[in-house]
């Protein structure tokens, strides 16, 4: 098994970290906010870190906005 490599870990958190703070930084801007946007804990707790955005649960209402808004 490969030795994980801590840089390039390290810059998959950063980079996951950023586009979250973008994806909500575009959400806000569209009126959209999801109470549960995260980064999965699961994904970071592994020794070599893969991070996945969590989008989370949202009202029917917001799940409507978001569509439209991608439409």
């Amino acid at each position: 098994m490969a030795t994980p490599n801590p840089v390039h870990s390290a810059g998959c958190v950063a980079e996951a970290e950023e586009t979250l703070t973008e994806l909500r930084a575009a959400l806000e801007k569209a009126g959209i906010t999801l109470p549960s946007l995260r980064l999965d804990p699961a994904g970071l707790a592994r020794e070599a870190p893969c991070p996945l955005v969590e989008l989370g649960r949202c009202s029917v209402e917001t799940a409507a906005r978001l569509a439209a808004v991608l439409r």
